[in-house]
């Protein structure tokens, strides 16, 4: 089954970082967050990956054109130029990478990969949020409804403790309150070819007009995801994840 890794955006709320690379080259534990992302999708069998390309598009490029060259220890005879390698482990991957503009909108990009897509069940993703979601079950998930599209719900970490009062008291104090029981769209969705006649060209969204629509028409299923999940859209975020890697502690790192 074919993976499409939304990774063309600016990333300005990352400006940080992301004025040098994209934002999915930003790193965690030493390497960009789309090989987390890759790993994971790979651990549970799908290895063949679209990455929509837009932004600082020849970084992700160069990174992949030299993956394998890169990998593994090597010997160079520098008189001749004759290069030796050994203990090469490389994944076993299809990476495609397909240009889709540079102000082009998350859905146009998708709309692009028509071409490549309009067959067969596909998973759609954006280049920048980890989890620890089953995606076995999720598929399942997905085809026991019958429905154009399933995205994965989550509930979003808070960024601030919480109050509880009782007038000017203070009853209790959340460091990391859950908000509520509200849901959101946490990426990790599964579309039928048929999400292509709810997109247009590169200035279709897919949540605003592909999810809107898909709703409306009762073709939009959630699964509900309710461990972890976290985005990295603020330096805030990078810094969570990396602290989490550098602890050992890593709940998304579900392959060995």
């Amino acid at each position: 089954m074919n993976v499409v890794i939304l990774a063309g955006g600016l990333g300005s709320r990352l400006a940080e970082e992301t004025e040098i690379r994209p934002k999915p080259m930003v790193e965690v534990g030493g390497y960009p967050i789309l090989w987390h992302i890759m790993k994971h999708y790979a651990h549970y069998g799908f290895k063949e990956f679209f990455i929509a390309l837009g932004y600082k598009s020849e970084m992700i490029k160069r990174y992949f054109l030299d993956y394998y060259g890169l990998s593994g220890s090597m010997t160079i005879n520098l008189a001749s130029g004759e290069v030796e390698t050994r203990n090469k482990e490389c994944e076993d991957w299809i990476v495609h990478l397909i240009d889709t503009g540079l102000q082009t909108l998350t859905g146009g990009r998708v709309k692009r990969l028509q071409p490549w897509l309009s067959k067969d069940t596909f998973m759609v993703t954006y280049g920048d949020g980890v989890s620890d979601i089953n995606l076995g079950d999720l598929l399942r998930f997905h085809q026991s409804h019958g429905r154009v599209a399933t995205v994965t719900a989550v509930r979003p970490p808070a960024r601030f403790g919480g109050l509880i009062f009782d007038g000017d008291l203070v009853t209790e104090f959340t460091e990391k309150p859950q908000i509520g029981e509200g849901w959101i769209n946490g990426g990790f969705l599964i579309f039928e070819p048929e999400v292509f006649d709810y997109l247009s060209g590169d200035d279709s969204s897919l949540e605003a007009n592909a999810l809107e629509r898909l709703a409306a028409d009762k073709q939009l299923v959630a699964y509900r995801h309710d461990r972890f999940w976290q985005c990295m859209d603020t330096m805030r975020d990078k810094l969570l994840l990396e602290s989490l890697w550098q602890s050992g502690q890593i709940p998304w790192k579900v392959w060995e």
